[in-house]
């Protein structure tokens, strides 16, 4: 006797590039057991669309979810969706693997994490782990994701307070000198204490380190 046949997955698409939406749905739409029911074009959209779907109680099982959109990012979406439709799985699909960005999304509720440049096929097992409860991460992802949890702990915490005055003083848009002459250290002192808080925070240059400042709320933008 033959089963009756699983219903197929259905998924909803966010990405802020139409490319990347019709190349997704197109590959969804030629994957056995799997159904594309939508597109959205960023977090405001997606969440329209989610609200129009449980309406009608055709809600996705899965949303392929861009991180970086404007308006209100990935991260951010994931969260409403998640509160506002626990039963709907999240994976991300972005070119973006920063541990941060890792953590923010799984902290959000995200089930999956895949790089945009993996395999086509990825998606969909990450797709097929969701609707099974798994988490699926992108091999790159899962190195990046345990060296941060070996890593120090990166955050306001992990500096000291000189570093953490440096930073600020940074942010404002000092010069490693007038930096010096303020806080009674020189030169090489300074850059040491800079280095120290772009290990700390992983970040690259002084640029990225004031930016992160300004959005942790240690300076005025």
């Amino acid at each position: 006797m033959t089963g009756v046949p699983d219903p197929p997955i259905r998924v909803l698409v966010v990405d802020d590039h139409e490319v990347v939406r019709l190349g997704l749905r197109a590959f969804l739409d030629a994957t056995p057991g799997v159904e594309p029911v939508g597109a959205a074009a960023d977090g405001h959209d997606a969440l329209a669309q989610l609200e129009a779907l449980a309406a009608r109680d055709a809600l996705p099982d899965v949303v392929l979810m861009d991180l970086v959109m404007p308006g209100m990012d990935g991260v951010a979406t994931t969260a409403l969706v998640k509160k506002s439709w626990p039963q709907v799985d999240v994976v991300v699909v972005t070119s973006f693997g920063e541990a941060h960005r890792v953590h923010g999304a799984l902290e959000a509720g995200a089930t999956g994490y895949v790089l945009k440049d993996a395999d086509v096929d990825e998606i969909v097992q990450a797709i097929r782990a969701a609707r099974r409860g798994e988490v699926h991460l992108d091999a790159a992802v899962a190195r990046v994701l345990t060296h941060s949890l070996v890593a120090p702990r990166r955050g306001v915490s992990a500096l000291t307070g000189r570093e953490r005055e440096v930073l600020v003083l940074v942010a404002q848009g000092r010069s490693n000198r007038d930096i010096g002459r303020l806080l009674s250290i020189g030169d090489r002192t300074v850059q040491t204490h800079m280095a120290n808080v772009l290990t700390k925070l992983g970040l690259a240059s002084r640029t990225q380190a004031a930016l992160w400042a300004v959005r942790e709320g240690l300076v005025e933008p």
